[in-house]
């Protein structure tokens, strides 16, 4: 079977750091789904009728060389535990394959784009596949989710070097700590490309402090 993009995703995000690790992390982050060739408006229709989309993408950003391994380490455990690839959202799979659950912001089928909100793709991932999200089949509250079960609580304040520096979405981006789960260097400085920027940061205990926009 062969698999070709239908579209690819357009985002501020254009690289993995910095990028929310689950979809609806950061709700009102918004991108863009563009369709490519093939592409026909009527494929979008009835598509208004609904307010969340699946979309099936793919790991556009992993190296070729790099190895898959039957047990990964979850940020969400600190990199320091194992777990088995199956049980994880790891990107580096057997087939490299994404699934996110995004809101709709608004079809325009005759331009070929769907706006959507909460999305954890980086800028040009390709999509294979886009499918609506039914409530009444794809929603199961209060069913275990494993050493994942509850939604992340720690958030880092943001403070800014200048006041009124950047935007609220940002600020969520940043809160969520985009660094690895291994480091706690106060000292280090990291860049985080948003919108074409770079934005500089650092942290020290729960507090994130925003340096410069480049």
């Amino acid at each position: 079977m062969e698999i070709n993009p239908i579209a690819y995703f357009r985002s501020p995000l254009g690289e993995k750091f910095g990028t929310p690790r689950q979809a609806g992390l950061v709700p009102d982050l918004p991108g863009t789904v563009e369709f490519c060739g093939g592409f026909k408006p009527e494929m979008l229709d009835g598509l208004e009728g609904f307010d969340y989309l699946w979309l099936i993408w793919g790991f556009s950003l992993n190296k070729p060389e790099a190895a898959v391994s039957s047990k990964v380490r979850p940020p969400r455990l600190g990199g320091n535990e194992k777990m088995g690839v199956y049980a994880t959202r790891s990107p580096y799979r057997p087939n490299p394959i994404g699934l996110s659950s995004v809101r709709i912001s608004s079809v325009n089928a005759a331009a070929g784009r769907i706006e959507v909100l909460g999305a954890d793709l980086v800028d040009g991932t390709p999509i294979f596949d886009i499918k609506p999200y039914l409530e009444y089949a794809d929603s199961h509250p209060g069913v275990r989710s494993g050493f994942a079960s509850d939604a992340p609580q720690r958030r880092l304040k943001v403070i800014w070097a200048e006041p009124g520096m950047l935007d609220g979405t940002l600020e969520a981006i940043l809160s969520q700590d985009p660094r690895p789960a291994y480091h706690d260097d106060p000292e280090r400085i990291y860049g985080l490309s948003y919108a074409g920027r770079n934005i500089k940061f650092k942290v020290e205990e729960d507090t994130l402090t925003v340096l410069s926009i480049d």
